[in-house]
Parts: C-alpha cells; sequence; structure tokens
C-alpha cells in the first residue's frame, strides 16, 4: 500500500537517543524554529515509553523524515493517538515518504487496537489539507484559532496559528477505500475556498494573507457549529476548495 515509488526509503520504529536527536535536527532544517520552540529530547523519550510512537524515515544511514504520535483518551475513555509532527526534507518532497510514515502509524495503532489518530494542520497549506482529507480519508470537524502561538518559523509567515483538526478513522470503510484508491463522491451542502497562491500570498501580502484566514475561519466555525464536517478537497488553477456535508464516522 505504500507504493513503489518510495521504496528505497526505511521505515523503522525509533527508540535511541541518539535516533531523537536526529528528530531534533530534522525538526530545524524544515521548520527553522527558534531553540525554544525545539520539542526536546526528553520529551520524544516519553513519548516512546507511555504508549506513544516515533518513526523515522532513512535514506541509507540518514535520517530525511519523521513523525510521532502521543496518546490521548477521549471523553467517554476511548482511546486515541495526536500525531503532533510529520516532517520530511525539501529534498524529498513529493516521494511518498510522508504517506508511508502515517501508513505505518496506522498500521502500529490498529495492531494495538486503537482506531483514532488526531493531528492538527494549517488549513492554508493546500497540499497538507489534499494529502489529508483525499489521500488519507481523513475528515474535519473542528477549528481552533491561533493554537500554538505566533513562531518564528518562516513557514508560519508571522500569522496566527489557526488549525483544523484532522480525525483519522483508521478502520472505517471510508479510510479503507480511499486507501485502495477509490474516489469517493461527495455531496457538499458548503464550500470554504482558498486562493491557490496563498503560500505567496502570506509570504508577499501579510495582512491580505491574515485577512483571508481571518474570514475562513469564521467560515469554518459556522459550518461545524451547523453539524458540517470537510469531507474533501478540490485543486484547480484558482483555488483549494474545502467540501462540507454532513457526516457521521
Amino acid at each position: 500500500m505504500a507504493g513503489s515509488e518510495a521504496a528505497p526509503i526505511e521505515i523503522r520504529q525509533l527508540f535511541t537517543l541518539d535516533e531523537f536527536r536526529d528528530v531534533l535536527r530534522l525538526q530545524k532544517i524544515i521548520w527553522d524554529f527558534a531553540d525554544i520552540e525545539l520539542l526536546p529530547l526528553r520529551f520524544l523519550v516519553v513519548v516512546s515509553k507511555v504508549g506513544g510512537h516515533v518513526f523515522g524515515a532513512y535514506d541509507g544511514a540518514e535520517m530525511v523524515g519523521f513523525c510521532f504520535a502521543i496518546p490521548g483518551v477521549k471523553t467517554g475513555g476511548r482511546p486515541y493517538l495526536h500525531s503532533h509532527m510529520l516532517g520530511v526534507l525539501p529534498k524529498y518532497h513529493n516521494a511518498g515518504i510522508g504517506r508511508r510514515l502515517k501508513l505505518v502509524q496506522r498500521d502500529e495503532a490498529l495492531s494495538r487496537g486503537i482506531t483514532l489518530i488526531e493531528w492538527t494542520f494549517d488549513p492554508l497549506e493546500l497540499k497538507n489539507a489534499f494529502f489529508n482529507v483525499e489521500r488519507l480519508g481523513a475528515i474535519v470537524r473542528r477549528y481552533h484559532e491561533n493554537q500554538y502561538g505566533v513562531t518564528a518559523s518562516p513557514l508560519h509567515g508571522g500569522l496566527p496559528t489557526d488549525r483544523c483538526i484532522a480525525e483519522w478513522y483508521l478502520d472505517s470503510p471510508r479510510v479503507r477505500r480511499i486507501l485502495e484508491g477509490e474516489r469517493l463522491v461527495r455531496y457538499p451542502v458548503d464550500r470554504i475556498a482558498y486562493p491557490a497562491d496563498i503560500a505567496r500570498i502570506r509570504a508577499e501580502e501579510n495582512d491580505r494573507a491574515r485577512d483571508i484566514q481571518r474570514a475562513n475561519g469564521e467560515k469554518f466555525a459556522a459550518a461545524f457549529a451547523r453539524g458540517l464536517a470537510v469531507t474533501g478537497f478540490e485543486r484547480s488553477d484558482a483555488q483549494g476548495t474545502y467540501l462540507l456535508e454532513p457526516f457521521q464516522p
């Protein structure tokens, strides 16, 4: 299921301090975080020992990507994993490594009877939105304003870190069908669109980017209050569009 395009890359679970040091190194390279914003070695040690997991992607001896998830419990006692970070070095983008990491996360969670993984993502990152919704089958029913505060990362462009919450129901018929390559039919009753060049706008027109972020954040909040969920994502030369419809996992 992982795909032959990334076959030379090895994915393995991480347990040692040296492996975790490579995760810190990649955080710095990928996001250019200030040191205070890096998730420290001690945290990764704890993650690996309390029911979470850490995975690395290797090209030979070099770590080129990673992901990790921490355990959580929903109200009512349902266990789940929160996938807090996934990163791949820029020169390895579009090689299928991110998808392979997510699928390994899925397999490990299911092996322990865990059927839900959640994570946050920036709704302005249209490629990530397509990946999460169309390639993995996640849905979105929550939007949090400025989840992590304003960071030093240039990738965030000085904007508040507004985030969508992806819900990935690992063994649902919907997810199984999407992972098998089936194109699902959606019946959207609402749409929320971003300009296709939102990355350029964030880099060059910060005030305009903030206006778009704020306006669409209000649209998400209103749609979710009506019981809608993001179930699809469309891309065109002009825009990326979130498709929303009534949905129960």
